[in-house]
């Protein structure tokens, strides 16, 4: 069996909550790391949500794998950056059964 092409560069992500001052918070965004990997497009939908329209691309980006707890590891509600494009991570599990990558099922949010 052929292994994914890692040919993209993405910074991964996490969110940091700070205080903003008024007694919530704000969400910054944390850089981890920069991995390589492969980004696989699925079905696209288009949705109304208040007064524009927002196209959502499910995405399934391969990585290698890193051990549980390790800051290299992708985990749900980080994101991948990739210049200007963000894709949230909605859940990771392995891609092989000998654990050697990662799928990352993410979402990218494009507003129109």
């Amino acid at each position: 069996m052929k292994g994914p092409v890692l040919n993209r560069k993405l910074v991964l992500e996490a969110p940091v909550r700070l205080p903003d001052g008024a007694g919530g918070f704000a969400t910054t965004w944390e850089v981890l790391g920069t991995l390589w990997a492969e980004i696989r497009p699925g079905a696209g939908r288009e949705r109304a949500v208040e007064l524009m329209t927002v196209a959502t691309l499910p995405l399934r980006i391969t990585v290698r794998a890193a051990p549980e707890g390790a800051p290299s590891r992708p985990v749900p509600e980080q994101r991948f950056r990739a210049g200007q494009r963000v894709f949230r991570i909605l859940a990771v599990t392995e891609a092989d059964a000998g654990a050697q990558y990662l799928s990352c099922f993410a979402q990218e949010e494009v507003s129109q």
